[in-house]
């Protein structure tokens, strides 16, 4: 039974719900699977079951498997695809009321933080949103960790008074499992009897893709990132034929974006952007507010360079220069570009 909590001690589940999109799993999908499975084995070896709801998806429902679910609960089914919240909330709702799981865990995406309140509501249950880091007890209690004011204060959330006990997880927090080919159980639903009753108000006409331009954050080796102290949108160029150089992506703290320096909400990094984990990041006009900070944990080298020798973000860093930014990037793309053997060339013209 949902919304009530069970009696002290019961192990229930933990859920998974899983995202795909063109043939592919969302990295925060296995992200999430890989802590459930960590989480289960500290709290006792509970089961570990994900959800996957979508079209032709049985190919991934059989990688899930692999990474470690005990059991993947599959609808598949044309109705539910293209994703709508409707279709895919109202199936998730009936499968948790059905299975009773003690806890149920989404990617905090587009899709999820959409999805998960939904659902959380339909189940008369909390939610704990953009988690940075998670936790269950021995008892079965969800430690749900969020940063708030700018990344300056950690809360730890619970619900104990409800179930099932949900989360959305910010993409980048945790490590996949590997694939070991472990043979967890598909189990196929019926998506018609799932939906049968429901009024879907919503129909998804089309959906238009558009890629990002250049090294996607996620998966770039080098990141070149800049803040407030760039100082406006001509001398960001520099950044960027930086990071064109080292074939790498361009990324930005809070203020850089909203100042409309950079492409978009898909190059900030942060407690409400992205989290990277590149060989080498590198950080220009950044002062370094945990907001940020929390991003950039996972880089395997962090080189800052600010003109403010007591600028936070040198806690942080592994090398730190003090400098303005308009005397070293040009002076390192010159440098890159000698070694490359592509002739000296000029860089963007930098702004005093």
């Amino acid at each position: 039974m949902t919304g009530v909590a069970k009696a002290a001690g019961r192990k229930g589940a933990i859920w998974i719900v899983a995202e795909q999109a063109g043939g592919k799993l969302a990295p925060v999908s296995l992200e999430i699977l890989g802590q459930a499975l960590r989480m289960a084995r500290e709290a006792g070896e509970c089961e570990v079951a994900a959800v996957l709801v979508g079209k032709d998806a049985g190919g991934l429902a059989s990688v899930l498997a692999a990474c470690g679910a005990d059991k993947v609960f599959l609808a598949d089914d044309p109705q539910l695809s293209p994703y709508q919240n409707d279709t895919h909330g109202a199936v998730l709702t009936r499968l948790i009321a059905r299975e009773d799981p003690e806890v149920v865990l989404f990617g905090a995406t587009a899709c999820g933080e959409e999805l998960a309140p939904t659902v959380a509501a339909r189940l008369d249950t909390g939610l704990g949103a953009h988690c940075t880091d998670l936790d269950l007890s021995a008892g079965g209690l969800l430690m749900m960790g969020v940063l708030g004011f700018g990344g300056r204060v950690h809360t730890e959330m619970f619900c104990p008074a409800r179930r099932p006990q949900m989360a959305s997880v910010k993409p980048g927090m945790f490590q996949p499992p590997p694939r070991a080919e472990r043979k967890g159980a598909v189990v196929r639903e019926d998506a018609a009897a799932l939906l049968e009753g429901e009024r879907i108000r919503l129909r998804a006409v089309k959906v238009v893709w558009k890629e990002p331009e250049g090294v996607p954050l996620e998966g770039a080796e080098v990141v070149v990132a800049g803040g407030f102290g760039i100082g406006g949108k001509e001398p960001w160029a520099l950044l960027e034929d930086l990071a064109r150089e080292l074939s790498g992506a361009v990324g930005c703290t809070r203020p850089a974006l909203d100042e409309g320096w950079t492409s978009g909400e898909h190059t900030m990094i942060g407690t409400s952007g992205k989290t990277v984990r590149p060989k080498v990041y590198l950080g220009f006009g950044i002062s370094g507010s945990p907001h940020h900070t929390v991003g950039i944990k996972d880089a395997g080298v962090i080189v800052s360079v600010n003109s403010d020798p007591r600028a936070p973000v040198f806690e942080s860093s592994d090398y730190c220069v003090v400098s303005d930014f308009r005397k070293i990037v040009p002076a390192l793309i010159r440098e890159i570009r000698k070694v490359k053997g592509g002739g000296v060339g000029e860089p963007a013209p930098s702004v005093a």
